[in-house]
């Protein structure tokens, strides 16, 4: 690969990694909502285009998001915002449901991930427009039944969309009357426990030599993750202060749309038009 090509999109990388980091802290949608499509469009750009390289972008996201989560997590620990009870209890369901998304997500196509990127992505950017903070659906965070439900499905549609815990996370325990601020600094504990069983799934997945670039471990670029994440670290706690220091609604709705548009081109692509 040419330097002429490599450098252009090394720069990209670079500022990707750095709005990822703001936005994980601020906003509370994890980077790998920004992560997962433009490493679609950075892998595909030098070439790689086969029938896996969704996974490569879900894989590296996740990849880079273990690293970001425990920085975000301490950042967020040291101002006294992480619920460690929420996160204990639902810990084991996430997990479980981020192990059964990875073995699913090995056995899918590209355009298949590809739909539920984009599906899922106009959902969220949705709920980022028009959800409303006073919504609820209960005072108090469920637990037995529901808890089981609903943690498996936070973990496995973060796993199939390549993200951490705050697209999810974040609406959920707002709308079970989790104040915002201690919502986006749990859910970033919701990130790591997603991320971890995750990676280790796209590490050992086999991916055909021709069909990933270069220094590709299993379905895991180690080049994006390590320009990706020099910036996130940096960034990351960044957010995390604007988050505690200004009020993130009308940069959420800019988001939103700007999610939306990327989402519905993914699914645009998914189905071949």
């Amino acid at each position: 690969m040419d330097l002429m090509t490599l450098l252009p999109m090394g720069l990209l990388l670079l500022v990707i990694g750095a709005l990822a980091g703001v936005l994980a802290g601020l906003l509370g949608v994890g980077g790998g909502i920004v992560l997962v499509p433009a490493f679609f469009y950075a892998f595909q750009t030098l070439g790689y285009d086969g029938p896996q390289l969704m996974q490569m972008c879900l894989g590296t996201s996740l990849a880079t998001i273990v690293i970001t989560s425990i920085r975000s997590v301490h950042s967020h620990h040291k101002k006294g915002a992480v619920d460690w009870d929420i996160l204990r209890q639902w810990a084991p369901g996430i997990a479980l449901g981020a192990i059964v998304g990875v073995f699913l997500a090995a056995f899918l196509r590209s355009t298949t991930l590809q739909g539920v990127f984009g599906v899922l992505g106009i959902v969220i950017g949705l709920y980022m427009g028009f959800g409303r903070s006073e919504w609820r659906l209960g005072n108090v965070m469920p637990t037995g039944a529901k808890r089981w439900a609903l943690s498996p499905a936070v973990g496995f549609l973060s796993v199939l969309m390549g993200i951490g815990g705050g697209s999810f996370g974040v609406p959920l325990m707002s709308l079970f009357n989790v104040p915002i601020h201690r919502a986006v600094a749990t859910a970033a504990g919701f990130g790591l426990i997603i991320a971890v069983p995750g990676v280790l799934g796209f590490l050992l997945m086999d991916i055909p030599a021709e069909a990933k670039p270069p220094l590709t471990w299993g379905a895991v670029n180690i080049v994006a993750f390590a320009i990706v994440i020099a910036m996130t670290l940096l960034t990351a706690p960044i957010g995390v202060k604007l988050a505690h220091a200004m009020d993130p609604k009308p940069l959420k709705r800019i988001f939103a749309v700007f999610l939306t548009v990327v989402a519905l081109n993914m699914l645009r692509k998914a189905i071949g038009l």
